[in-house]
């Protein structure tokens, strides 16, 4: 199967390095603490229709995708860097062969947590707030809340911030760690400014939106006793389909030969040689009554010699031998 030929080459990859697993320590979870903190923070102020929701208006009038067209061509296709599909696909890719590589699934299995989490808690706020886009805003200074709407936090930036974080929190050095969380802040930073360029988002979406995400990234490391159960789980799995596979062999059926292409069966003091008996004798073994009495039968010397088969002509005996002149009569 082609499934055993994966396990085969996987088992003879070279054992990875240790993997340190992050865990929650002091400073990240003041880290979350004060994220948490900005999140709820943002939330409040949109709700009381304070300064933020003026600066979203003011920005929302301002309408930057007339000001600068030149960008609106490039930021239609850098903003596909925060949709959730592609994005997916991109660092699936990339995931699937450090799991690979390194004979682990938990590459898979925190990302797969993570967008988990992100539909969980960015869409509850979401559906819960209902809060309209700038496209569709009715009413100037309004925060435009519980009006049917699903823009607030903005899923574009906190998808941006977790699907391209999680390469830095799975990163296995400090230098690939300190690059690749430089990187995807750029990302996340950019996709989220793009969707207000384009004024498809508020500003405070923008801001809750990356606040959302970076508390799904600190908060990753409560959920690896959860993400290593799974993980055993699933090669324990693994292992019992791979025991079934080989189990489900079937032997190579050996075609037997008809009763007709046999050989005769021969003991072990009969000649090789065949030995032929006059007719009549073998059906007199298993008969086990004497024949009628016959006629008497001439030795093959004494019978008469047989003609070829090749012709079917009787022997002319006039016609003399091949190779003599016939006789003449003496002319007078």
């Amino acid at each position: 199967m082609r499934t055993d030929r994966i396990f085969a080459r996987l088992d003879r990859e070279p054992e990875p390095p240790k993997i340190e697993i992050p865990r929650m320590s002091r400073h990240r979870v003041v880290l979350f603490g004060a994220t948490l903190a900005f999140y709820l923070a943002i939330v409040v102020a949109v709700l009381g229709s304070s300064w933020l929701v003026e600066l979203d208006w003011k920005v929302m009038l301002f309408r930057p995708y007339e000001r600068w067209p030149q960008l609106h061509g490039f930021l239609d296709y850098f903003v596909v860097l925060g949709q959730r599909g592609p994005t997916a696909v991109m660092v699936m890719a990339w995931l699937g062969w450090r799991s690979w590589r390194q004979h682990t699934l938990r590459p898979l299995l925190s990302l797969g947590a993570a967008l988990l989490l992100l539909n969980i808690t960015v869409g509850a706020v979401k559906l819960g707030l209902g809060r309209l886009g700038p496209h569709y805003a009715t009413q100037i200074g309004s925060a435009e809340l519980f009006a049917g709407g699903d823009i607030f936090p903005s899923g574009h930036t906190a998808n941006a911030v977790v699907t391209w974080g999680i390469l830095g929190y799975l990163a296995t050095t400090p230098r690939a760690r300190r690059w690749l969380s430089v990187t995807s802040a750029m990302v996340a930073l950019g996709v989220g400014a793009t969707t207000v360029y384009l004024g498809t988002h508020w500003v405070s979406d923008v801001l809750l939106g990356w606040a959302a995400g970076l508390l799904i990234l600190l908060a990753l490391p409560w959920f690896e006793p959860l993400t290593a159960r799974a993980e055993a789980f699933l090669l324990a799995l693994r292992d019992k389909a791979r025991e079934r596979g080989r189990g489900m062999v079937l032997p190579v059926p050996v075609p037997v030969p008809s009763a007709a292409a046999m050989p005769p069966r021969r003991g072990h003091d009969e000649d090789e040689t065949p030995v032929r008996e006059p007719v009549g004798v073998a059906g007199a073994r298993g008969a086990g009554r004497p024949l009628p009495a016959r006629p008497h039968q001439p030795a093959r010397s004494e019978r008469p010699p047989v003609v070829p088969s090749g012709t079917r002509r009787p022997p002319h005996t006039e016609r003399a031998p091949r190779g003599t002149a016939p006789a003449r009569p003496m002319g007078g």
